[in-house]
């Protein structure tokens, strides 16, 4: 292979799996946030992390029926995310160059 090559594959390594490290992270915040301030404050720190997740957890909504609560589908989400970052890790684990 040639460099370029092999720095895409390394950028490809390395950039998938870290961007659903990252969504996995931010549910997690996001989750441990929401139960600690009181649900009736309005907060920058909870519209904050609604902002950030809310791309994430809009394709998992519409998967769950409808009604579902908002709690219920973060978790869901962070689960799906988790998922997909050990699913991508051990994907991509293998185009590693051989010998390093």
């Amino acid at each position: 292979m040639d460099d370029v090559a092999i720095r895409a594959m390394a950028l490809l390594r390395t950039l998938v799996p870290f961007v659903f490290f990252m969504a996995s992270v931010y549910l997690a915040l996001h989750i441990i946030v929401a139960r600690l301030l009181p649900p009736t404050r309005a907060s920058a720190t909870l519209w904050f992390f609604s902002t950030v997740t809310g791309p994430l957890t809009r394709p998992v909504r519409t998967l769950l029926p409808a009604g579902t609560s908002e709690p219920r589908v973060r978790a869901v989400s962070l689960a799906l995310y988790v998922g997909l970052w050990i699913a991508s890790r051990l994907a991509l684990g293998p185009l590693a160059p051989a010998g390093g």
